[in-house]
């Protein structure tokens, strides 16, 4: 079976974030690195759940709370959508410290569009996978879209996000706003697995259909039937985990589960 390892590196700003490596039994064959959603963290279902079930298929996770959420040090407001990119960065920094060279990035919804924009930095990466993932990392403001105004008017506000209450600083919109992922879409150079469920409501499906155009192939599409955005169904996330490691299965290096060896 699997085993989880608790552990902790350091993040941007003088943060220390808290993670969890889901370790597959007799080694792992190939190193991913998954990021959650806006506020989810390292334990939420789609987080937690499908990086178990990797770890079943011989790839092991690094997943981790953003600063401020679950065991991570810092303040929640005092990130935004660049220091998510930049703590990407930092795991995958984490793990080839540790010898476990990452060669999957897996992101949910927002952590989809993060993981796009940190590819291009990950050394020796072979593939990427978005889950949920908005095209425009601004469309997180529909969350909150009541209270943008006095955002822009006062400099922050506290804003209820479903789990408990949050402030959301003018400083994350403008950063938000700031990001065309297009460029970092067609650029990528790496195969592309969108994931999406047609009955998001949260993140609508022509979000995947505007990645999917705006990316170059190898590309893949595969739609999350019956999910909702959070992914909260186990079915769900063990049928997502499942077709994951199908799909990565070409482009990941090591030793597959039954135990034959592929070339890097």
């Amino acid at each position: 079976m699997p085993v989880s390892e608790s552990v902790s590196f350091p993040g941007v700003n003088n943060t220390t974030l808290a993670g969890t490596i889901d370790v597959p039994d007799g080694g792992a064959r190939a190193w991913a690195v998954f990021c959650h959603g806006f506020t989810l963290g390292k334990n939420s279902a789609a987080a937690s759940r499908i990086s178990k079930a990797l770890a079943r298929h011989g790839i092991g996770v690094l997943r981790y709370d953003a600063a401020g959420l679950g065991g991570s040090t810092g303040a929640w407001e005092d990130g935004t959508f660049t220091t998510k990119v930049a703590d990407i960065s930092s795991a995958v920094a984490f793990l080839h410290g540790q010898g476990r060279e990452v060669s999957l990035l897996i992101g949910h919804s927002l952590g989809g569009a993060a993981v796009l924009v940190a590819a291009g930095d990950v050394p020796g990466l072979r593939a990427v996978v978005t889950i949920a993932a908005p095209f425009r990392p601004s469309h997180v403001q529909h969350l909150f879209e009541a209270e943008v105004q006095t955002i822009r008017d006062e400099g922050s506000a506290e804003v209820d996000l479903g789990g408990g209450s949050l402030k959301i600083r003018e400083e994350l919109l403008k950063d938000l706003a700031a990001y065309d992922l297009t460029d970092s879409i067609r650029e990528l150079n790496l195969p592309l697995l969108i994931m999406h469920s047609p009955t998001d409501n949260t993140v609508g499906i022509d979000n995947a259909s505007e990645i999917f155009s705006t990316a170059r192939h190898p590309r893949s599409f595969i739609s999350l039937e019956g999910s909702n955005h959070l992914m909260v169904d186990r079915a769900q996330t063990r049928r997502a985990a499942d077709m994951i490691a199908a799909w990565a299965d070409v482009y990941l290096p090591g030793s597959a589960p039954d135990g034959t060896v592929k070339s890097a």
